[in-house]
């Protein structure tokens, strides 16, 4: 297993993070140097910072209020990351401690996982067994309004913090679907309590793994998922399938154990940036908990950053067929470095790239077979007249009772009988079994 000794190129205290939720470093990274080195090599804008300091001067002088300069320069700061792109930002003590919180799995909120788009605010994916969740909200809705305010213009951090509050308390969403009419949601703020992996068996011989996000512990959840399903089936899988369906991402190092876990040799992700500490290659440690057993990874449009991860290495190392839907596109690294008085920033250091050298930013994972999100319909099955039927019929030679109409058992409900996608990873599965001789 890849242990964050893996990560002593950033000094054991940076943690790479995919995703909104981010792991938290304890100490600044070491940039002092690359930063320095890129101001020698061009002068300060002067004609710029004069600009500042007059439009600072006439806020102070002009605004229908006073502002206090402190107040100014925070608002710049925030300004000045939030114009970066849609994953960098500025977080101020309470943000922090939010962060914080979130990679630890529990949390205050609705269970929601944003990112910004046209200057609006948009769903990456819900949180499974959340009040987002529960309420209907998918992948790719577009919020437009909270509690009556209309969402356009505001930054990422602002729009999260009038989602965040008290728990018990009611929000209500205006939500707008595939350029629909927009429609209310009204949801109750709760303890958000992120069990990482889920697991069971789907039938006999037939696995089932689903990575709601990914935490510190979840290469370690993933481990134990595959020993308990083993042991429940008395015997080696014939199949398995890795549910990471809005899956919004997580630690990055995560990621790494989980791809770990499936194939025995190679690389699994390297990163690039401007400064020589983001540069990092993960590659497998040869210990295949799985045993090699057939994959299918099932993918949406809610499967970011890490999930992307573990999706594009188990596709270019040939490890798994991944199904579903294009993948949300997220391919940068973000690294968040404390400042003082528990401030911090979250910056995108680097991207990331799949084993082939794929970059998926802005792109995604193509499944290798598309499949769409459906319902499924059972029909009545038609009640046939068969040779056990007949008065007098000749027995089986073989051996074992007659089979006459009626005599079918009727299958029980299983967890895919509602999800096609899930059940279209499990066919594929029986298919490859018998193609195999298994």
């Amino acid at each position: 297993m890849l242990h964050l000794s893996r990560l002593t190129s950033l000094a054991l205290t940076i943690a790479l993070v995919i995703g909104a939720p981010l792991a938290f470093a304890a100490e600044p990274a070491p940039l002092a140097p690359a930063a320095t080195a890129a101001t020698t090599k061009a002068p300060l804008p002067l004609d710029e910072l004069r600009t500042f300091a007059e439009v600072m001067d006439r806020i102070k002088a002009a605004y229908v209020e006073p502002v206090d300069d402190k107040v100014l320069l925070e608002n710049a700061i925030k300004g000045m990351l939030s114009n970066l792109d849609p994953h960098s930002a500025y977080l101020g003590p309470e943000d922090f401690a939010e962060l914080q919180e979130s990679t630890s799995g529990e949390f205050g909120g609705l269970g929601i996982e944003v990112g910004s788009e046209d200057g609006f605010v948009k769903v990456v994916s819900p949180i499974d067994d959340t009040p987002a969740s529960k309420a209907g909200i998918q992948a790719g809705d577009f919020i437009v309004k909270i509690n009556g305010q209309p969402t356009r213009g505001q930054s990422m951090t602002e729009a999260v913090d009038k989602m965040r509050g008290k728990i018990g308390q009611k929000i209500t969403l205006t939500l707008v679907r595939d350029g629909g009419t927009p429609f209310d949601v009204t949801l109750t703020r709760a303890v958000i309590q992120v069990k990482s992996v889920k697991s069971q068996l789907l039938e006999s011989g037939y696995g089932y793994i689903r990575i709601t996000q990914f935490q510190v512990k979840t290469g370690e959840e993933v481990a134990k998922a595959l020993a308990k399903m083993r042991k429940d089936n008395g015997k080696k899988l014939n199949g398995l399938v890795l549910d990471l369906r809005n899956n919004p991402g997580g630690v990055l190092q995560s990621a790494v154990e989980v791809v770990d876990h499936f194939i025995t040799k190679g690389l699994i992700v390297y990163t690039k940036g401007r400064i020589a500490n983001s540069e990092l290659r993960f590659s497998a440690t040869g210990n295949d908990l799985s045993e090699a057993v057939p994959l299918v990874v099932l993918i949406n449009g809610g499967s970011a950053s890490a999930s992307e991860i573990v999706a594009g290495a188990l596709q270019d190392q040939k490890r798994g067929v991944v199904m579903g839907t294009t993948s949300f596109g997220k391919g940068s690294v973000q690294t968040v470095l404390p400042l003082n008085n528990d401030r911090a920033l979250k910056i995108t250091t680097a991207l990331y790239f799949t084993p082939n050298g794929r970059s998926i930013q802005a792109q995604g994972i193509v499944p290798d077979i598309e499949v769409r999100k459906a319902k499924i319909t059972n029909e009545q099955d038609s009640e046939y007249f068969k040779e056990a039927d007949l008065q007098g019929h000749l027995g089986n030679g073989n051996g074992g009772a007659d089979k006459p109409t009626g005599s079918g058992t009727k299958a029980k409900p299983m967890p895919q009988d509602d999800d096609y996608q899930l059940a279209q990873a499990l066919s594929l599965l029986k298919g490859l079994n018998i193609t195999s001789g298994r």
